[in-house]
């Protein structure tokens, strides 16, 4: 089963904000695909793949002042979306 954590986020500049996330529990075969397919700027680590997204601040989920309140939700949210995301895009390997 796809595990995805948020490690870390943050912003470097004004409408320079990333997202970590490092995605664990998938196999070999997984890691690969998406090492091949994806995007996003992403590394490889053991059995993990760490995937770092670019926003501007327009679209950074974190940037809101409801996110600075209720944080906890906002990365959950985030982690969810992402293993969405990776679970849809892993459905094309076959």
């Amino acid at each position: 089963m796809i595990n995805v954590k948020i490690t870390d986020y943050g912003s470097k500049k004004p409408n320079d904000n990333y997202i970590k996330y490092t995605v664990s529990g998938l196999s070999p075969e997984a890691i690969e695909y998406l090492d091949k397919n994806l995007e996003d700027k992403h590394t490889r680590c053991e059995d993990n793949l760490i995937i770092t997204m670019n926003f501007p601040d327009k679209y950074y989920p974190f940037g809101s002042d409801v996110a600075k309140f209720r944080l906890e939700d906002f990365i959950a949210r985030e982690e969810i979306e992402m293993m969405v995301f990776l679970s849809s895009f892993l459905e094309d390997m076959v």
